[in-house]
This record gives structure tokens, C-alpha cells and sequence, in this order.
């Protein structure tokens, strides 16, 4: 295991998982996140994303968290686990909610040199609410990473299916 993705709903606690088995196995994390989003929360071209993804995962040993669905045939085709952390709906809302609230208190920015911050408006009273997000794609995407693990087009990489954060722990420990 040497090249992991971690994937699941917005919120569910996929970069403080990533950051601890990073740790623990002593590679590097890379967030997608971080890579992705621009100052002021512009987006970048598919094609200037998917070329910086291609150069954080260069390197033999990793663990990614993200999902970015359209960029699968890129970090997948050298993954060999991944990793889906998949709780529930009301924990995964509670830990939404408890995350915009946290970081539109704190102001903090979120990814070096962007400039970017959730603000209690933004995470609470908007359309692009991350919150919101979470709740209307929570089951779409359950469907779509059930569908995923069982397709004969991934049968090379290893599916580990982690439904609570005590499984999740134990996951790590183990390693």
C-alpha cells in the first residue's frame, strides 16, 4: 500500500484521516483541495488542474484525499487503495455544520496564498453553501462509490469501506 486516495462526502473527515495515515506511514499527504481552488475561490481549467495533480503524485508513495470525480483516470491509475470513509448522513451534516461554524469563527484561510475563508454568509446563506453541497449530493454520491468499488475497471485497486470514525481510527493503528 503505497498510493491511497481517500474519498467520501464533503465533511466526513477526509484530510484529518489522510493527515494521520500520512503520518503513520510516514509519506506525504496531498490535499486536492489545496491543489484545486485559485484566489477568491476562482477554479482552474481541467487541464491546468489535472497537470499540478499529475505532479503532486509523481512521487512513489502518497496518501490523497479528494474526491473530483472527473479526475479518476488520473489519480487512479496508479492508486493501489482506496480508502472510502462513509458515515452516516446526520453525522456527516453534524460535522459540516460543526466545520463551517469553526472556520467562519476563526477566519482562518484554508489553502496557503489563496485568500480563501468560509464565512458564516457564504457557509450558511448561499447557494454555494458547503453545507448545502454535502446534504443534496450526500446519496448520489453513495450510490456512485457502491457502484465504483464493484467495477471491473478498478479491480486492481483495493477498496477499504470505513462506515465510522472508530473504524476509521483502528484503520490507522493498525498500520
Amino acid at each position: 500500500m503505497n498510493r491511497i486516495n481517500v474519498i467520501g462526502s464533503s465533511a466526513s473527515g477526509k484530510s484529518t484521516f489522510s493527515r494521520q495515515l500520512a503520518k503513520k506511514m510516514a509519506i506525504p499527504y496531498i490535499e486536492m483541495d489545496a491543489i484545486f481552488w485559485l484566489p477568491n475561490w476562482q477554479q482552474p481549467s481541467d487541464e491546468v488542474f489535472f497537470t499540478e495533480l499529475k505532479q503532486a503524485l509523481a512521487p512513489t508513495a502518497w496518501v490523497l484525499d479528494g474526491n473530483y470525480n472527473r479526475s479518476v483516470p488520473i489519480k487512479w491509475e496508479q492508486v493501489d487503495t482506496v480508502i472510502w470513509l462513509d458515515y452516516s448522513l446526520a453525522r456527516t451534516a453534524y460535522q459540516s455544520i460543526t466545520r463551517a461554524l469553526k472556520r467562519s469563527i476563526s477566519g482562518k484561510e484554508l489553502w496557503p496564498n489563496t485568500g480563501n475563508v468560509e464565512t458564516f454568509k457564504k457557509s450558511f446563506f448561499s447557494k454555494d453553501s458547503v453545507i448545502l453541497w454535502s446534504l443534496q449530493n450526500y446519496h448520489h454520491n453513495r450510490r456512485r462509490y457502491l457502484k465504483v468499488k464493484t467495477d471491473p475497471q478498478f479491480a486492481h485497486i483495493k477498496f477499504v469501506h470505513l462506515t465510522s470514525p472508530r473504524q476509521a481510527q483502528r484503520y490507522i493503528e493498525q498500520q
